[in-house]
């Protein structure tokens, strides 16, 4: 049987993720803050949280991430710009992820197919970027992309048919993008989430190191 670990699965893409993981007979465990205390943005928290699982499971997910935090929202201009909106942006979207994957190796098995997938946004692409503002959150997407791309290097010698990759959910109907997604048409959750565990199964250890959106094609850097 497949053992998903879900993390951030209180919210509105890793809840559904749970669902339809549990839908297709997998044996899923849900980590949060709600319901285990989880800050991704500290470390010895993940170290908690991860260091009481057992191995292995075939399916990591990290669907965590803002687009506001303490009630300040993407920037629309330069001038809008503060140092502690780029730190927190940064430590929950792209530190964050990292840090689960650092503790998250030991869960993931060496001798058989490995998935784990962070959840980004194309608008982390900097080739994709045509319009300008959004800087911390912005930022924070391509550097989560820069860091799981350096890391599926790393880990691909020790676990050579691991998937190690980020995934753009495309426009979900959450809360997350509730104030923020203007006329752009939003999907369902659990449709998002169908999409994204489809991307993510078809995947295989070439394809490590990648950022792919949920319809399965390369998102570019």
């Amino acid at each position: 049987m497949e053992r998903a670990l879900v993390v951030g699965a209180s919210g509105g893409i890793g809840g559904v993720l749970v669902a339809a993981l549990m839908a297709r007979g997998a044996a899923v465990t849900g980590v949060s803050r709600s319901g285990d205390g989880l800050d991704v943005t500290d470390e010895a928290s993940i170290a908690r949280v991860l260091g009481g699982l057992e191995p292995a499971f075939d399916t990591v997910i990290v669907a965590t991430g803002a687009l506001e935090l303490g009630g300040i929202g993407p920037e629309k201009s330069l001038r809008a710009v503060t140092p502690e909106a780029l730190a927190a942006q940064f430590a929950l979207n792209a530190m964050g992820p990292l840090l689960v994957l650092k503790h998250a190796l030991r869960l993931m098995p060496r001798d058989r197919p490995v998935r784990f997938a962070a959840l980004s946004a194309r608008v982390g692409s900097i080739g994709d970027n045509g319009l300008g503002g959004w800087y911390s959150y912005r930022a924070a997407k391509a550097a989560l992309n820069q860091l799981i791309h350096t890391a599926a290097i790393e880990v691909a010698r020790s676990h050579p048919k691991a998937v190690v990759v980020t995934l753009h959910p495309g426009t979900v109907d959450t809360g997350l993008t509730a104030n923020h997604r203007g006329s752009h048409a939003a999907m369902p959750p659990p449709e998002a989430a169908s999409h994204l565990l489809r991307v993510l199964q078809g995947l295989n250890a070439q394809d490590t190191g990648g950022f792919f959106d949920w319809q399965g094609a390369r998102v570019a850097w």
